[in-house]
């Protein structure tokens, strides 16, 4: 199962959950002066570590467009996918594992599962990193801890998330003050891409600001506490929804629904208004057509770049592509064309 294909009890208000090591090996630089011959060994080092079980895929080789598709289904970040010179992805699968090689650090080992799963993710993502500190020399510090390229990943190397759906508190106008709320505790809050990227379809992404001074531990265990209370506000807020602002609410929702079956053009802004409407309808029992699982797969498969690979032909421009959107999520509901 795709780490999107959210299923469980937290799926109303949890999309997925991360947990992420920044690793560097001794011997080479850390920085954008590493040589092309040690980047290829670095690469070449790390595929040996991982063993059979990783696919390799040259990103360095891959077109924009192949890229960018790696980019919205949270592969690899968009910098990698920028990146000139050899740079690498390994994937497992299996257990929702990738590793970039020669990101900003040498390593960037992630595992992403679908909701509420912070220890498994947690597990998961250890095991590939013992494969790794098992066969390579990685970079460590009895007082620092991991040596990273940016200081603010020293220590743990570890950042942990749980994307979050927030509708409530996003029409509460409660964002602004969460997010400095969690400031205070040493979290996060940022859009669907991490750091730099705006929030879309109300989901949001918290995790731990600081890995230096802090267990591993102290790092789940403070991430889990704030998102179980984030979770009970916007159910306690959705509860608040009576009368004939509950009649507008499922109005909207149904609205959507039918604009998401029937429309022949759809934008990915409008994509992510209609999923936010949706999902939102799916959690409070007024859908029951159209699964949490399917929805949140379309919400990988009809961004731009991965829309446009899946497609019979590569649209001429972006009218056209909107036409394939919404011809892709008719085919994916079962709606005849």
């Amino acid at each position: 199962m795709a780490w999107y294909q959210v299923k469980g009890n937290d799926s109303d208000t949890v999309f997925s959950s991360r947990i992420r090591f920044a690793r560097n090996l001794t011997g080479y630089r850390f920085d954008k002066g590493l040589s092309a011959k040690d980047a290829e060994e670095i690469i070449g080092r790390i595929g040996n570590a991982l063993g059979e079980e990783y696919i390799k895929t040259d990103v360095a080789a891959l077109s924009a467009l192949k890229a960018q598709s790696l980019v919205e289904q949270h592969l690899i970040s968009r910098e990698f996918a920028g990146k000139k010179g050899p740079h690498a992805l390994f994937r497992n699968d299996n257990k929702s594992l990738s590793v970039m090689a020669l990101e900003e650090d040498h390593i960037r080992l992630q595992c992403i599962l679908p909701g509420l799963a912070l220890r498994d993710a947690y597990r998961f993502a250890c095991e590939c990193d013992d494969k790794l500190d098992a066969s390579l020399p990685l970079a460590y510090d009895e007082k620092l801890g991991y040596l990273t390229h940016c200081p603010t990943n020293l220590g743990t190397g570890m950042r942990a998330s749980v994307m979050l759906f927030l509708p409530a508190l996003k029409g509460a106008g409660m964002i602004p003050s969460l997010s400095h709320q969690l400031s205070k505790i040493g979290l996060t809050m940022r859009g669907l891409y991490g750091e730099g990227s705006e929030p879309q379809g109300c989901l949001y992404q918290v995790s731990n600001q600081v890995t230096l001074g802090s267990s591993e531990e102290e790092i789940l265990h403070k991430l889990e506490e704030a998102v179980q209370s984030i979770i009970q506000k916007e159910r306690s807020l959705r509860r608040e929804v009576t009368g004939e602002a509950a009649e507008r609410q499922a109005d909207r929702i149904h609205r959507a629904e039918g604009i998401l079956r029937y429309a022949t053009m759809l934008s990915s802004e409008e994509f992510f208004s209609l999923y936010t409407d949706l999902k939102l309808g799916i959690a409070l029992g007024l859908i029951d057509s159209i699964s949490d699982e399917t929805l949140n797969t379309l919400l990988i498969n009809v961004l731009p770049a991965t829309l446009t690979l899946n497609a019979d032909s590569a649209p001429k421009n972006g009218a056209e592509r909107d036409r394939q959107r919404a011809a892709f999520i008719k085919k994916a509901l079962g709606v005849s064309q």
